[in-house]
């Protein structure tokens, strides 16, 4: 590995201009391709093996030219000053709208508040329900405009007028300025590490190369493989990091190389084979863990994985290929300016901030490793009450119509209004469907915590029936989740008395089931990606201890992690500090992505750090003293790596979707704590009390396994091969 990678970085140097010219030429190819490839069909968000999906499939069969998921607008009218929304002046106004609402050319249907009896008890909140032929992406302007004017025609008669639904949902966002300050951020970061103006653009302009490169991509395959918006977000936000932290690393070992005596293409070629060969493996585990991402069974889950993966390995060729190229335009540009003007290069030296750090954790390695596992472990107590969900419009800015929509609906119909249960019931097997149906429904809307039940409404066929019950409580809460349960358990009795079928879905219950199948695909995603990591880990450090210490590391920082979310996100510990004016469930998906992105993350620390200890222990350091050797060389940059991940993820904290907003938050608290207390602290603490028992492998074990060669040992024995003259009468020679 490390031989190849030194080739290859030296042929990198030289052919600068050809390497350049085919990455330019990539950009335009993928660039081109984007721009010509039609629009991305909407594939929904489909969840196969959960009784919601099953649900929403059948209404798919059974109610011909009717979209499940079809958009929908809920129109609140709200009679001001003490005023009835029965009055004959705002009655007019409201059917009024429902003609002109139900007029639009994509429409399906539009429910007068009136007859459908929407109105509240104490009559000054009624809704209208206008449903589309077609998703919420497949609205056309026209048909957005055309309710948007039927809405203003209201509220300039008189009524407050707030609509939610999904039809003029606005869409927030994924970073905006907050990510530019991130990434500005993350220059001065790279600035102060390496004095150098050009040492600290590099990484910048190779990293947004990439991202370019995989966005591009994304954009063109989105229409073959059905990409969204949020799968771009997601490879934007690992791209750039890692973009930039590997581009860091290899230009950090240059310069390193650089102060040992190497000219700069040797200096090249010893930066691809050393820290490009960590950078490989790196890159590996981060790619490992979010391909793993398809374990979880959920296909758009499945495709941000394997789309930000492919962001990763465009970050990793980039890094091995590019980087030396640019290096070799400018080779001692990304030196210092001290180095530049006295012309003596040193990089690392002997007492620096990451030596006496590492000396001091093995003087006292009890103490550091105690008081790292019991911050973490304080950290991950939140963790315990843990609540999974997906917020709706409840979770919006109060400056939106739909965060507002859904507050009147409360107030006026009940907290549990805003998130009813569809019940689709399959009758073909009943003696008599319509007795069949209304015999669930009486018997539902007996149940403990269902508030009201609406009249059923039939398929052309007559053999299937879709009816809603509102429950008592709100679609987050607790009890609403056991009130799905308890319908869905009592369910066997009902169905043998009717002779007719019945499944539970909406928008509730699915959050309920997407809940539920990502805590059961936790416990299987976590070994298949720890397993397989550790594995590769095996395989660089050569070591049974060092792999097993990375792992149990990483679960205390994402513990800790995922504690501070919970107590942000759901306690609402410092929300007001990151916007945040609603506090809820966690993100269902939220445990998958920590631990998938996380887990690639911190390996990538574990790799760049310890594997330069390795290196120091297997070219004849005593173990103490490899880990200093590793902290004084690996210190400093991976601390930048990390602020610079830092930064980039806190800016999409700057998002107006809590979803992005949430992974943001957690993925810079991750980083924070992976980096500065288990890599910094944990880690050199841990390799002090093994001693050599570190670096321990059964000697079978060794025997079976490949010699990679991450450390680079076959560059070291190449350099210290002597130099021969040939003399003109001998082809023997002497040493030189």
């Amino acid at each position: 590995m490390a031989a190849f990678l030194y080739r290859l970085g030296r042929l990198t140097f030289r052919r600068r201009w050809l390497v350049t010219f085919l990455w330019v030429a990539v950009l335009a190819a993928v660039g081109f391709a984007a721009a010509k490839a039609p629009e991305a069909p909407d594939t929904g968000s489909s969840m196969p093996g959960i009784e919601s999906q099953k649900a929403f499939d059948l209404m798919d069969q059974r109610f011909p030219g009717a979209t499940a998921d079809g958009a929908n607008a809920r129109v609140v009218f709200i009679a001001d000053g003490g005023q009835k929304i029965t009055a004959a002046d705002n009655r007019a106004t409201i059917d009024a709208f429902v003609e002109r609402a139900g007029a639009g050319s994509q429409v399906a249907d539009a429910v007068n508040p009136f007859r459908a009896k929407a109105v509240s008890k104490d009559a000054t909140t009624a809704y209208a329900t206008v449903t589309y032929k077609v998703t919420a992406d497949d609205l056309t302007d026209a048909s957005k405009n055309h309710l948007e004017k039927a809405v203003e025609q209201a509220r300039d008669a008189g009524l407050t007028v707030e609509v939610g639904g999904s039809a003029l949902a606005t869409q927030p966002s994924a970073g905006g300025a907050a990510e530019i300050i991130g990434v500005s951020i993350a220059a001065v970061v790279l600035m102060m590490t390496f004095g150098s103006l050009a040492a600290a653009g590099l990484p910048l302009l190779t990293a947004v190369l990439g991202v370019g490169v995989s966005m591009a991509s994304i954009m063109a395959l989105a229409s073959t493989f059905g990409l969204s918006s949020s799968t771009g977000t997601l490879a934007t936000m690992l791209g750039l990091a890692v973009g930039i932290d590997y581009a860091m690393f290899v230009v950090s070992r240059y310069r390193e190389e650089r102060a040992n005596g190497h000219g700069p293409e040797e200096a090249a070629g010893l930066a691809a084979g050393t820290a490009g060969s960590a950078v490989v493996f790196a890159g590996l585990t981060v790619v490992i863990a979010l391909a793993g991402l398809w374990v979880v069974g959920v296909p758009m889950l499945t495709k941000m994985g394997l789309a930000a993966a492919g962001a990763v390995v465009v970050g990793v060729l980039i890094a091995l290929t590019l980087v030396p190229a640019v290096l070799g335009f400018w080779p001692d540009a990304v030196l210092s300016r001290r180095a530049r003007r006295s012309g003596r290069i040193k990089e690392g030296g002997e007492n620096n901030g990451g030596s006496r750090w590492a000396r001091f954790v093995l003087r006292r390695p009890v103490p550091v490793l105690l008081a790292s596992v019991a911050g973490l472990g304080a950290l991950a107590i939140p963790v315990t009450d843990l609540q999974l969900g997906t917020s709706g419009d409840e979770a919006k800015p109060t400056s939106t119509t739909e965060r507002r929509a859904y507050d009147a609906l409360a107030d006026g119909f009940g907290p549990g209004f805003n998130g009813p249960l569809t019940i689709v019931v399959d009758a073909k097997g009943a003696p008599d469907a319509k007795t069949a149906v209304n015999k669930i429904a009486k018997e539902i809307g007996a149940t403990k915590g269902v508030v009201s039940v609406s009249q059923a409404r039939f398929n052309p066929a007559g053999d299937t029936a879709v009816f809603s019950a509102v429950p008592a409580d709100s679609p987050t809460s607790e009890r609403t989740q056991d009130l799905v349960h308890t319908i869905r358990d009592e369910r066997p009795a009902t169905e043998a008395s009717t002779g007719a079928e019945f499944e539970v879905t909406g928008t509730t219950a699915l959050n309920i089931d997407v809940a539920q199948k990502m805590q059961d695909a936790l416990i299987p995603y976590l070994i298949v990606v720890v397993g397989l990591a550790v594995l590769l880990l095996l395989l660089v450090f050569r070591s049974v201890l060092v792999p097993v210490k990375a792992a149990l590391g990483f679960l205390l920082s994402v513990l800790a992690a995922l504690g501070s979310v919970v107590a942000v996100f759901q306690w609402g510990w410092g929300a007001d500090l990151l916007g945040l004016e609603a506090t809820g469930p966690i993100m269902s998906m939220m445990p998958i992505f920590l631990v998938g992105i996380v887990f690639g993350l911190a390996m990538d620390y574990q790799v760049f750090l310890v594997t330069r200890m390795r290196e120091a222990y297997v070219h004849g350091d005593r173990p103490g003293q490899a880990v200093v050797t590793g902290f004084r060389y690996s210190a400093r940059v991976v601390v930048a790596a990390a602020l610079i991940m830092m930064a980039v993820f806190s800016g999409f904290v700057g998002a107006g979707e809590s979803m992005i907003k949430m992974i943001g938050f957690g993925l810079a608290v991750a980083v924070l704590f992976d980096a500065f207390v288990v890599r910094m602290a944990f880690v050199p603490a841990v390799l002090a009390l093994l001693g050599r028992a570190a670096w321990w492998m059964p000697r079978w074990l060794d025997r079976l396994l490949p010699d990679i060669d991450v450390e680079g040992a076959a560059l070291h024995r190449k350099a210290a091969v002597p130099l021969t003259v040939v003399g003109p009468h001998d082809r023997e020679s002497a040493p030189v």
